[in-house]
């Protein structure tokens, strides 16, 4: 049995690995992923060698005057920009932002990790068992002098996490090269020292943000996106073995969950991270990423309709509406967790939202999208 994920934002599952400025140079509105075992081997014919291992030691970025030759016939790769506005913005980056994320792939070429589709699903059905009352009693867990190291587990345990076992899926076959781009991100976040006149800023890496109107001054990330529309096929089967009432029961389950509940809970989950997306991107003023949240909502719509559909979020730059299986942060027990944790707790305002931040994707040099929404069908039930 088969499973297809069809990205509808820019998509981007990666393995932990970027490319460095000296990894690849950029040349014709294009990223080009230097092959350096070849370079390293053509030169060591010649004197070049020294010099061109003194730059890798020491430079930020090639010197295309010197090596840009390189670039032309020595690239693994090459990864076009989504927008050939984005070579400006490039060159005039710091070289400590230009570590481009790089899409998941083995020796057989980039493939969809099942790892994180079978994440997605585990929140959507988390999301689907919580209840406010399960944020009261975490919060109630914090109240002693330590803060347990993993306050949530007993809560996910008995929400049932585990059930998602029935649902056993691989990693994707591989795609190809072609449907990947380089795309331009912004991390959006909203000025909210004006009661109730939140303003839209974007923020710049270690040094606060910036008015929506200096833009440009705002930090810039590239990362390599699948594209809307680029489809990953993989395996999955149902793993009769725990429909034994024995084992469902020695697990600690009440009851075996079927796939179309899964799939179910995901759309709910799907809907409320929308809800609170458009809720952001009115206040902030983000008219593009309004109409392609529109979009989405309208294909939620479309899956609830289909058969063995739902709607998922995933992948780099979704950030922490996706990872929560308990979206409504102004809950305030759950804002009571939130204190707890020192990495978060200096971002809670009173009044304001969390988060206040989204990474958006630009699309012909305008915010565009939210990443790593896609479509998931499971064939043959």
């Amino acid at each position: 049995m088969n499973y297809k994920l069809i990205a509808l934002t820019p998509l981007l599952v990666g393995d932990g690995r970027t490319l460095s400025p000296i990894d690849y140079m950029v040349w014709k509105d294009q990223v080009n992923v230097l092959d350096q075992a070849r370079i390293f081997k053509l030169l060591s014919r010649g004197p070049r060698l020294e010099g061109y291992l003194t730059q890798l030691r020491k430079a930020t970025k090639l010197d295309f005057a010197s090596w840009g030759g390189f670039a032309q016939n020595f690239s693994q790769r090459r990864i076009p920009f989504e927008n050939a506005a984005s070579t400006a913005i490039w060159n005039a980056a710091p070289s400590e932002t230009l570590f481009i994320p790089t899409f998941a792939a083995n020796h057989r070429g980039a493939y969809l990790p099942a790892s994180a589709l079978k994440g997605a699903l585990r929140t959507g059905f988390v999301f689907s068992r919580w209840s406010p009352s399960t944020l009261e009693r975490i919060a109630a867990s914090l109240e002693g002098d330590r803060v347990p190291r993993r306050a949530a587990e007993a809560a996910e345990s008995q929400a049932g996490a585990s059930q998602t076992r029935i649902i056993s899926a691989a990693d994707s076959n591989p795609v190809s090269s072609s449907v990947f781009k380089i795309y331009l991100t912004r991390v959006a976040s909203l000025d909210t020292r004006q009661p109730g006149k939140p303003q839209l800023a974007w923020k710049i890496a270690g040094r606060g943000s910036v008015p929506h109107q200096r833009i440009n001054d705002s930090t810039p990330v590239f990362a390599e996106m699948a594209a809307p529309g680029t489809s990953f096929e993989g395996e999955w089967k149902l793993e009769r073995f725990f429909e034994n009432e024995e084992i469902a029961r020695a697990l600690g389950w009440r009851s075996v969950p079927t796939p179309e509940m899964l799939l179910d809970a995901a759309n709910r989950y799907a809907a409320a991270q929308l809800q609170m997306h458009m809720q952001y991107a009115e206040a902030a003023g983000l008219g593009a990423v309004q109409q392609t949240l529109k979009q989405l909502q309208d294909r939620l719509e479309e899956a609830r309709n289909a058969p063995r559909t739902c709607l998922i979020c995933l992948g780099w730059g979704s950030g922490f509406v996706s990872k929560s299986a308990f979206p409504e942060t102004g809950n305030e027990s759950y804002r009571k967790i939130l204190r707890a944790v020192p990495s978060i707790s200096k971002s809670l305002r009173e009044g304001a939202p969390f988060p206040k931040t989204r990474r958006v994707v630009f699309a012909g040099g305008q915010p565009a999208f939210l990443p790593g929404w896609a479509a998931l069908q499971f064939e043959n039930f």
